[in-house]
């Protein structure tokens, strides 16, 4: 059969119109919709709780339409959406971009609170939730961030719906970093590093002196400092501990303080310069 016999053209013909088909349905696809119809299929997912397709149409309505009718209300909508898709970064992310292109708007403290929520809640993930890690142990991180913004909110919207939850979290902030250094002294004992670990103590006492921290910090300052040789910093801390715990078990009945070992065990020369690493190692299995 010579070459442009009919069944050829026919069979090109017929190709060109799949490509023409693809093609127009491509453009489709990629065409940039209305500003309104971006900002209403927005809504309905949201609506729907369904964030990943709320999330992809207000993004198309950032990106194409930066300065339009929606786009203040479009911004607020995607750090809800990123933070129920639990995309902390993301949502902290959109509350940034919507203060520093929104600085006097209205909403101004809902920004404010979802990125103090995220940034609170990104050092408490996966590793706290199904590890046995004390948050108290942990890098606070994003936590003085956290502080920070519940802080200004706080301060710049006293009558905002969000600034008495902000206020407990605030509390909540202050106990977990006074924890850590509480966490840091506690280490800094078994290490037997009396000076190091009284400064850490006096830090939690100076810090963030109405924590539930306070109390043993001050046990442990009493107990560095009679280990130090230090009576009348031992005398004045005792009085601070019986002052405002006087049912602490490490005062007697007279409010005398009871030595406090806290498990710390003498150690060789060698094993406190290794910190432990060349002790008796262990036995292995017959």
């Amino acid at each position: 059969m010579r070459i442009g016999s009919r069944p050829t053209l026919l069979k090109l013909a017929a190709l060109a119109l799949c490509l023409l088909v693809i093609g127009g349905c491509a453009s489709r696809d990629d065409r940039v919709l209305p500003e309104q119809e971006y900002y209403e299929l927005a809504r309905s997912a949201l609506e729907n709780r369904n964030f990943s397709t709320a999330t992809r149409n207000l993004e198309f309505l950032e990106t194409y339409y930066p300065f339009g009718r929606y786009a203040e209300q479009a911004q607020l909508d995607l750090i809800y959406a990123r933070f129920q898709s639990q995309d902390l970064d993301g949502a902290r992310s959109s509350a940034d971009r919507f203060l520093r292109l929104n600085p006097q708007s209205a909403n101004a403290d809902y920004a404010l609170y979802v990125r103090g929520v995220a940034s609170y809640y990104m050092d408490l993930g996966l590793a706290v939730r199904y590890f046995p890690v004390a948050a108290d142990a942990r890098d606070p991180g994003e936590q003085r961030r956290s502080y920070q913004d519940f802080f200004t909110l706080v301060n710049q919207f006293p009558d905002s719906p969000y600034a008495a939850d902000s206020r407990q979290r605030m509390i909540a902030i202050r106990n977990r970093l006074a924890g850590l250094e509480l966490h840091a002294a506690r280490y800094y004992v078994k290490r037997q590093a009396y000076l190091a670990a009284a400064n850490r103590a006096q830090g939690v006492v100076e810090d963030f002196p109405r924590t539930p921290a306070v109390e043993e910090a001050l046990v442990i300052q009493t107990e560095m400092f009679r280990r130090l040789g230090l009576r009348q910093e031992a005398n004045e801390t005792q009085q601070l501990l019986a002052l405002n715990f006087p049912e602490n078990p490490a005062l007697d009945s007279d409010g005398e303080f009871i030595r406090q070992n806290f498990g710390i065990q003498d150690r060789s020369l060698r094993n406190v310069l290794t910190f432990g690493l060349l002790g008796r190692p262990a036995e292995l299995d017959d």
